[in-house]
């Protein structure tokens, strides 16, 4: 018997028919002995409705009854979860995120989780009881419900399972696994059976959809086995059809290049004329990082006249405003001259076996430039390159490098050559 925790997205239980749907799979896995807690996001399309309601009164919304309003969602689906359990003669209970309790910082719509005491959860598994728990939401320590952001459900799935124990937590959603990259792209795309969790978390940060990046950093770090698989295939997660998300050293045969992601969704920000001197990079990125701006790829350069600097940086392209008026308010703003492109592409190849295979960069850069791609900046790491494109080429980039890293369905070797 196994312990297993298994996460619904919003399009999984859409509608009372999938959530139906839903409640068969984890009936499936009960049949098979194994012990099940449940973690469901909100139907789809019900937070962005929530969120609108807000809105419609005000703009203005504190961020405690803005969780308030928004952690409903979730909270409907688990209660019909559990309904859809009974039916199939199965005892289930609901759980708010606050009756787990899975106690959060104050930091309301982005809280992170501090700790998951287990009794409330171990005491209704002992007693055959299947807890069906709210995603997305907790508690915080000054007795507020908190919403955990962006990814929040699949994060909460992840820490159930570390605080649980379980055996493995699978991630049911739309989709049947993680591809090499995007098969509505490229047909041809081939789905995988391993992949790490260094792998998965430089996928998710750089554009693949499938995991929230701070579900995987938890399980890397509480070294939770993952599968991605669909909740519209008819297998169940112990059938293992999906891709399991494990730790390196579980897979025995490395591929050079696993996978190419992209994204659309960055800005490049250029602050030309800056003065060369200690302290100035300091001086652009604390105001960025007080108002909660993420930054990645950052390029500094001399200028040509040899006594400034030039530096370059992406932000998320719903950020590039509002980082504009922040860099406008330094100090050598008026000496500068501040560039915004939001009409670029992040193109990435990610694999664990890079580290150890010459040649790759080389591979990357010469397919782009055969294709007449320029490459506006560079960035890499021990498993990852990414490249900023302009963004019209971003489908011709993500096609040509699939195939000169041989990642396709008919063929999944890998070249470093």
């Amino acid at each position: 018997m196994a312990r297993i925790v298994v996460k619904f997205g919003g399009t999984s239980v859409g509608d009372p028919k999938r959530i139906e749907n839903a409640a068969e799979k984890i009936y499936q896995e009960i049949k098979r002995g194994h012990e099940v807690v449940v973690v469901v996001s909100a139907m789809a399309g019900v937070t962005n409705q929530l969120v609108d309601y807000c809105h419609q009164i005000t703009p203005d919304h504190t961020a405690e009854e803005y969780d308030m309003v928004v952690a409903s969602g979730e909270q409907v689906t688990s209660g019909l979860m559990a309904i859809a359990l009974h039916k199939r003669g199965i005892e289930a209970r609901s759980f708010a995120g606050w009756q787990v309790p899975l106690i959060c910082s104050d930091q309301h719509g982005r809280a992170r989780i501090d700790d998951i005491p287990p009794e409330n959860l171990e005491q209704a598994l002992s007693s055959k009881i299947v807890p069906v728990v709210a995603g997305f939401q907790g508690v915080s320590r000054s007795n507020r419900i908190s919403t955990l952001g962006r990814g929040g459900s699949d994060t909460t799935a992840v820490a159930l399972a570390a605080a649980l124990n379980a055996d493995r937590c699978d991630i049911y959603t739309d989709v049947d696994g993680v591809y090499t990259t995007d098969p509505r792209m490229v047909p041809d795309a081939q789905k995988l059976d391993l992949v790490s969790y260094e792998e998965m978390l430089e996928m998710a940060a750089l554009g693949a959809k499938v995991l929230h990046p701070r579900s995987v950093e938890l399980a890397m770090a509480y070294n939770v086995s993952l599968q991605v698989l669909s909740s519209f295939a008819p297998q169940v997660g112990s059938q293992l059809p999906g891709t399991l998300i494990v730790s390196e050293d579980k897979i025995m045969e490395k591929q050079i290049v696993n996978g190419v992601a992209f994204t659309r969704n960055e800005a490049k920000i250029s602050i030309l004329g800056i003065p060369d001197s200690p302290g100035t990079a300091a001086a652009i990125f604390d105001p960025l990082c007080a108002a909660d701006i993420n930054v990645d790829v950052i390029v500094q350069n001399i200028s040509a006249n040899g006594s400034t600097a030039d530096m370059t940086f992406t932000v998320p392209k719903l950020d590039a405003q509002k980082t504009v008026e922040i860099l406008e308010k330094l100090p050598f703003a008026q000496q500068s001259q501040i560039r915004i492109d939001t009409k670029i592409a992040k193109i990435s190849i990610i694999g664990i076996g890079m580290s150890s295979h010459s040649g790759v960069a080389r591979t990357m850069f010469r397919t782009l430039a055969d294709h007449r791609i320029n490459i506006q900046a560079i960035t890499t790491s021990e498993i990852k390159i990414s490249v900023l494109i302009d963004e019209q080429f971003t489908e011709a980039a993500v096609k040509a490098l699939h195939q000169a890293f041989e990642l396709g369905k008919t063929d999944m070797r890998a070249t470093g050559s």
